[in-house]
């Protein structure tokens, strides 16, 4: 009898949906455990290099996450131009972190990740993601669930990012009507919100959802792309959100504030971010 397609010795395969399947080579599991809220594995991988898992879905590679992390983080903050405060809920590896403290004009990050596990795990089996983000003093790091955080939250931020698993368990809160609503109310002036919303090819109804309510709530509602090698099916939506004209910021302002910045990226270009928001016609007929 055929071993299932599931259960091949030495492959961890990713079922996030019900017809179909990526799988990654595994060399060496360096960490499995289960926390009060999800399944934590690392592994290594030959071309990707340490992966990370939650519930066996993949949520970054050593390999490929700086193209996640940067367009996460670098869109928001430099169509800004004067972002000081950045709130982070999730990014327990805490890549989104390093990417947004690399800005030396941010002046304070709150980064709420639901999953204290998530974070020691990171620390010790995903140093390279950190990168020593942990140890910023300008990092304030809240265990705490993302939702109530925004719900309680007297703060005001100039950016907020939503590094959120998929809208399964712990993570399908932070994708409701409500949440972000009380995520918007949070935003200062002129704020920005920024979400991970999947890959439309497979997961269009996740993108459809968020847009429709970010549509009732922004003047300027979006989502831009990036292809992320792991995350299969295509190209990676992000969300965006703002009462601002800052996705409108011109080419050249942009390319005056990353030099200003001095960040060097691998991903990341002012021309790869106006480009970003050039949408294919599968992704536009998936916005209400």
């Amino acid at each position: 009898m055929a071993v299932p397609q599931t259960q091949l010795p030495g492959w961890t395969f990713e079922a996030l949906y019900d017809d179909y399947r990526q799988a990654l080579a595994e060399d060496e599991v360096l960490y499995d455990s289960r926390t009060e809220h999800q399944r934590i594995r690392v592994f290594t991988n030959p071309r990707f290099g340490r992966v990370l898992t939650l519930d066996d879905v993949v949520q970054t590679t050593e390999g490929d996450e700086f193209i996640y992390h940067e367009m996460l983080t670098h869109v928001p903050i430099l169509a800004h131009g004067a972002a000081r405060r950045v709130l982070i809920i999730g990014g327990g590896d805490g890549g989104m972190a390093r990417e947004v403290l690399r800005h030396s004009a941010v002046e304070r990050v709150t980064m709420v990740e639901i999953d204290a596990g998530v974070v020691a795990f990171s620390k010790k089996y995903l140093p390279g993601l950190s990168a020593g983000a942990f140890d910023d003093p300008r990092l304030e790091l809240v265990i705490a669930d993302g939702a109530q955080f925004v719900r309680d939250c007297a703060d005001r931020f100039d950016v907020i990012i939503v590094d959120s698993t998929d809208p399964v368990g712990p993570g399908e809160v932070l994708f409701t009507d409500s949440f972000y609503g009380r995520a918007k109310a949070c935003l200062a002036a002129g704020g920005i919100l920024v979400t991970q919303n999947g890959v439309p090819f497979l997961q269009g109804a996740e993108l459809t959802n968020t847009m429709r309510a970010f549509r009732a709530l922004f003047a300027d509602a979006t989502c831009y792309l990036a292809t992320v090698p792991t995350y299969a099916g295509g190209p990676m939506a992000f969300g965006w959100g703002t009462d601002g004209d800052a996705r409108r910021t011109p080419a050249e302002t942009l390319q005056d504030r990353f030099a200003a910045a001095g960040i060097e990226t691998r991903y990341y270009t002012p021309e790869v971010h106006r480009g970003a928001f050039a949408l294919p016609g599968y992704v536009l007929r998936l916005l209400p």
